[in-house]
């Protein structure tokens, strides 16, 4: 697969007229036409999860006799076929697709070959003699398949059997109502001390409570506090060379959240590692975990306001009062379906009168010990956030601050029984850099966007739904926020020049303020043609981070 990254000068976009900015940003029409300003080869997005598939195998030698076939030999046809065998070998191709390789031995004579997948589907292939058969299929849901072959010989009355079983690649989605899994301020479930610099907090997932074993990975919201140094952490499975990425940045004396996606090591645990200089406090809150078994799968969208307590979107206009909160409908309501379990958010806070931190929980349930965003006094900050959806289709939102403030919900997609999209997920691969001297492209432009194309240069990639990405803004020449959307062209569009102008996006992934260095977790639709546009709204120039952490695969 090639990749591509356009940076798109898209201060040549008109600003759509009503569009509501967040604070902070200015609005100003654009002048004309965007132009392509450097294009670059990237990593190849499936090699990222290759090393999670597996193969399975069932030797000739495990063959089994059946009895004898119930046709009738023909006249004259070739007695024997004793040493009839079947050799199986299944392949992961795709989340819910296996590749099966059938090599049947057998003596020259017409057979018939019977595939029961497993899941209710049954396949017949006609045959003749030793042959290879190369067969693919596609399950309904991930999960463990016994794949059984049959081959029958009527003419010599010889019926054998061989099978295999098999688990799909992908994983589904199970929410978790919000539960602390690790603090390092009161020593649950660690020591009580911070996190030494350049070492590592160990939580366990598989196995604690009510998660089950063989968890693939966990939506973990990771909060970093008591600071008084920058630094960033890092999440990533257990028993794996850490990799070159980041989670959350922060700075002295900081409080700073953010949403992770992380595959789950083979032990059951997630290493949380302090890339500072100084010691820092950490908190983990699980809101969900992914695991090999039919649950829900995921549906992206592009990012869908739901909520804006500055205009009385979906809830009363005004903001918060401190100590108070409010539900708000989910299920229903644009193109979020009645059985969707859980939601993905991007959840922005602004205007805060002073400091203190939102809860998004599902509603009918008890306000949980766990945080979605904090913020101090003043700041617009964006978060990530996974919520599992309460009986009555709601979820609900806490002001946990002493004082009012303005709340931003947006939707990006969600999880239900009926949804396709089953977790790749991945070691950590920084997808773009443009800090990187050696790359094609530097800094982001003021009002400009990135084009990355991500996927859909082979056949077969077609399934890939959505990405699941970390971006992070650094060296902030103003203050900004950052957009991310799918982009409507196609890869021959940008190159032939016959691209149309994407429209502005009106929702932040994350926000940022002059000098800062902030990531966020994003949940990003692929689009009609996978490419994804990464929006620099700020009015100064900036340095973007994008690390990819698994897609989401509806095959």
């Amino acid at each position: 697969m090639h990749s591509r990254r356009l940076i798109v000068s898209a201060a040549a976009i008109a600003a759509a007229a009503g569009i509501a900015f967040l604070p902070g940003v200015a609005q100003a029409a654009d002048p004309s036409a965007p132009a392509v300003h450097r294009a670059a080869k990237g990593p190849d997005l499936k090699k990222a999860v290759a090393p999670n598939a597996k193969t399975f195998k069932s030797a000739a030698d495990q063959t089994v006799r059946k009895g004898a076939s119930a046709t009738a030999p023909a006249e004259g046809a070739v007695t024997g076929n004793p040493d009839l065998r079947i050799g199986l070998t299944a392949t992961n191709t795709t989340a819910r697709g296996i590749h099966l390789e059938t090599v049947i031995t057998s003596v020259d004579s017409k057979l018939s070959v019977v595939i029961d997948w497993g899941d209710g589907v049954l396949e017949n292939i006609p045959a003749g003699g030793s042959v290879t058969l190369e067969n693919h299929h596609v399950y309904e849901k991930p999960g463990a398949y016994e794949v059984t072959v049959g081959v029958d010989d009527p003419a010599n009355k010889v019926y054998r059997e061989n099978a295999v079983t098999i688990t799909t690649l992908g994983s589904e989605f199970t929410p978790h109502d919000p539960t602390r899994l690790l603090d390092t301020r009161d020593g649950f479930r660690a020591p009580k001390a911070k996190v030494a610099p350049r070492s590592s907090a160990r939580v366990q997932v598989s196995g604690y409570g009510w998660i089950p074993e063989k968890v693939t990975a966990v939506a973990l919201n990771v909060t970093v506090t008591n600071t008084t140094s920058g630094g960033h952490i890092t999440a990533h499975p257990s028993g794996i060379k850490r990799p070159d990425a980041s989670n959350v940045n922060f700075e002295a004396g900081q409080t700073v959240p953010n949403l992770v996606i992380v595959p789950v090591g083979e032990d059951g645990y997630v290493e949380l590692f302090n890339g500072g200089w100084e010691s820092v406090d950490l908190i983990a809150d699980i809101t969900g975990y992914f695991t090999q078994t039919a649950a829900n799968g995921y549906t992206p969208m592009a990012p869908s306001r739901f909520v804006d307590t500055r205009s009385g979107l979906g809830t009363a206009k005004g903001q918060v009062p401190g100590q108070t909160g409010f539900a708000t409908q989910i299920t229903g309501l644009r193109g979020v379906p009645q059985n969707a379990k859980a939601v993905a958010l991007n959840v922005t806070v602004t205007n805060p009168k002073e400091a203190g931190h939102l809860v998004v929980y599902p509603s009918g349930g008890r306000i949980p010990l766990a945080s979605s965003v904090n913020f101090t006094a003043g700041q617009t900050v964006a978060n990530s956030v996974i919520v599992p959806v309460g009986p009555d289709g709601t979820i609900s939102i806490r002001n946990s601050a002493w004082a009012g403030t303005d709340v931003v919900v947006d939707v990006v997609g969600h999880y239900s029984p009926d949804g396709k999209g089953a977790l790749m997920s991945s070691l950590p691969v920084r997808w773009l850099d443009t800090r990187d001297a050696e790359g094609a492209f530097g800094r982001m432009d003021a009002r400009s966007y990135l084009a990355s194309q991500l996927t859909g240069w082979e056949p077969g990639d077609t399934g890939v739904s959505g990405f699941v990405l970390n971006t992070t803004v650094t060296n902030t020449a103003g203050d900004g926020f950052l957009s991310v959307a799918p982009d409507p062209n196609s890869p021959e569009q940008y190159e032939n020049g016959t691209q149309v102008q994407p429209e502005r996006p009106t929702s932040s992934a994350l926000n940022w303020t002059k000098g800062k260095t902030v990531a966020n977790l994003v949940q990003a639709t692929s689009g009609p043609h996978g490419i994804v546009d990464f929006w620099n709204q700020g009015w100064e120039e900036t340095d973007l981070v994008v690390d990819l952490f698994g897609y989401y695969d509806t095959q």
